[in-house]
């Protein structure tokens, strides 16, 4: 199993801190390091600036969202990220919410599996230097009546193929995820729940494509913090997780929050969600159960985060991704320090 990490979101006051802690898991040996945008900082210059400050780790957008960029633009950025990096960028695409869609895109979060299978159709037709053209439901390419021609890709990308992935919650998702991508974007992953919630569905998709889970990238992105305490470990990710939970989406639109369901908490999921919707933030994250944060997450000591590697690692993940958490860069890069002795006590690495 290799590690990656997770950068999150730029521009909230650890911008520096966040280049050593990327360039210490490149000096590290992690595999890949990923950066994600919403509605503030985008992936984009955030991957060029930091591929530009390491040299061996991959770069990859966790996620570029669909709803902000034409198909067309998405292969422009990733062939040009993976000629910089001579080949170390994996590109990776979400729908992101319906808030963010239309609130800030003003993009209709419609029909959002069809969107996703159109755009990465393009993006791969693109980014494969063939003239361009495509006679879909939601892109038609060149526009019909007009001064459109059909135009090819002028930078060659370093390698033929750029691994695509997609962050998938929904059993849907998660299918066409298997069918048409290299690797899935996973959150709030528990072991124990892997298959019945995400693995399964994602088999099915490559089974329907006639493909095998072999070289399809399993990669799920899971908070490490390091320490003694595990239950004030864990009441550290209680806001992210009720944020999650809770806030992410309307009632009837969290992906989050239907996660939780099928991992068993129902209950605790709906009235996490009452509460943060109902302005009660404080009693969202109390209403978090300790035990769906510790399953997670990993917390505690480097043989427990040991162990926990051992089940992500068991239950088929092949790409584990760290966001690692503390209150200084120090912290923060003991976390990351944690995470390559964790792998080897496991015999992962």
């Amino acid at each position: 199993m290799r590690l990656g990490i997770n950068l999150g979101y730029w521009g909230a006051g650890m911008d520096a801190d966040n280049l050593a802690v990327a360039q210490e898991a490149d000096r590290l040996g992690y595999d890949v390091c990923w950066a994600a945008e919403a509605y503030g900082s985008d992936a984009a210059t955030v991957l060029a600036w930091v591929a530009a400050q390491t040299e061996r780790i991959d770069v990859g957008s966790a996620i570029f969202q669909i709803p902000a960029r034409q198909p067309a633009m998405t292969a422009m950025t990733a062939a040009t990220l993976d000629s910089l990096t001579k080949g170390r960028f994996r590109l990776g695409l979400g729908v992101s919410g319906p808030q963010v869609s239309e609130g800030w895109y003003g993009v209709k979060f419609d029909k959002p599996l069809a969107r996703t299978r159109e755009y990465v159709e393009i993006v791969r037709k693109a980014m494969s230097r063939e003239r361009l053209s495509y006679d879909g439901a939601h892109w038609t390419l060149p526009l019909p009546g007009g001064p459109g021609k059909p135009l090819k890709l002028t930078v060659h990308p370093e390698r033929e193929h750029i691994p695509l992935y997609i962050a998938a919650i929904g059993p849907k998702n998660l299918e066409q995820t298997g069918e048409i991508a290299d690797g899935a974007l996973l959150i709030f992953p528990a072991a124990e729940h892997l298959e019945e919630t995400a693995l399964r569905h994602i088999r099915a998709g490559r089974e329907k494509a006639g493909l095998t889970m072999d070289g399809f990238d399993v990669c799920p992105t899971v908070p490490l913090a390091l320490g003694e305490d595990v239950n004030a470990l864990a009441d550290v990710f209680r806001p992210y997780t009720a944020l999650y939970v809770g806030g992410m989406g309307s009632p009837k639109q969290n992906f989050y929050n239907q996660l939780a369901q099928r991992m068993g908490y129902e209950k605790e999921a709906a009235e996490i969600q009452a509460k943060y919707l109902g302005g009660d933030k404080d009693g969202a994250a109390a209403a978090v159960p300790h035990s769906l944060i510790d399953s997670t997450t990993l917390l505690g000591s480097v043989e427990r985060i040991a162990d926990g590697m051992r089940a992500y690692a068991d239950a088929g993940v092949t790409t584990l991704t760290l966001a690692p958490a503390g209150f200084t860069l120090d912290e923060r890069l003991a976390a990351l320090r944690a995470g390559t002795e964790a792998l080897e006590l496991a015999g992962l690495a």
